[in-house]
Formats: structure tokens, C-alpha cells, sequence
């Protein structure tokens, strides 16, 4: 019988230095989302404008700006809804067929700890989340002088 070798690519926290909270944000999205059965709801496309800048859009039609609520905390970016009862002071109307939700939401998403979200705006009922990675000084391409001795 012949063994393969797995690739895991978490082993790199035995390789690494400071990638031990990147992982640990990693493993935890993931297996929370992933086995607790993560909403599909609202729908949202994540993308990238330039090497820098990148958008989160989310259809969010039906919900207001003062619907929603966007947290950022521990490089985790999290929207979500403050509906609660749509028609509580009067009654429900009758429909025939309802297929737009009005329904509570949460999204998470993990960020990079370079990454910084810089606003949000509204349109045609989609939520836009825009955010940049900031690369320090210290990282970013230089070119090294060689010294004769």
C-alpha cells in the first residue's frame, strides 16, 4: 500500500512567524460558517479594482441605510440587519406571492490585518463596502544599494 502525502494548509504555523492569528481567524470562519450552515442571504460579490482596492456589493433591496449596520472589529468587517417587525404598528398586508425578503441577516467577512475599510455608500439597492490595503514603507519595493568593502 502506498502512503500520499496530504497537503494541510495549516501546517505553516510550524513554518511561519506570525501567521498564528491569521490562522486562527481562518480555522475559525471556516468551521463555524462552514458546519453551522452559513446564510446565502443577501447575496454579495466581493471585488477587486486594482491591486489595493477591493469592493464588497451586497443586494440588500428593501432594507433602508438605517436598516442596516456595518462593524469592524478584530479584522472582522460584519453587516448586518436591524429589522425586526417590518409592519408592526400596522397589519401585515395580504400577498399573493412574496418573494422579496425582508429577513435578519449577518454576514462576516476576515480581512487581512493590512486591509482598512474606508466607507460605504447605497445604491440601486446595493450596499457597497469599499477597502484598501495599506502596505507600509517598510514592505513595499525598493531596490538595495550594493557597498564595495
Amino acid at each position: 500500500m502506498v502512503m500520499q502525502a496530504t497537503f494541510d494548509p495549516f501546517r505553516i504555523a510550524k513554518f511561519g512567524v506570525g501567521f498564528d492569528s491569521t490562522i486562527d481567524r481562518l480555522t475559525s470562519e471556516f468551521f463555524t460558517d462552514s458546519f453551522q450552515g452559513t446564510q446565502n442571504f443577501p447575496p454579495y460579490n466581493i471585488i477587486k479594482r486594482d491591486g489595493l482596492n477591493y469592493d464588497i456589493e451586497m443586494a440588500v433591496a428593501g432594507f433602508a441605510e438605517e436598516d442596516l449596520e456595518i462593524e469592524y472589529a478584530d479584522n472582522v468587517l460584519t453587516v448586518s440587519s436591524k429589522i425586526s417587525e417590518p409592519f408592526k404598528d400596522s397589519k401585515e398586508p395580504e400577498y399573493v406571492h412574496k418573494g422579496i425578503s425582508a429577513r435578519q441577516f449577518t454576514k462576516k467577512f476576515s480581512l487581512a490585518d493590512d486591509v482598512i475599510v474606508n466607507d460605504a455608500s447605497m445604491k440601486n439597492g446595493m450596499l457597497i463596502i469599499s477597502m484598501e490595503k495599506i502596505v507600509p514603507e517598510g514592505k513595499k519595493k525598493r531596490s538595495i544599494k550594493i557597498v564595495s568593502e
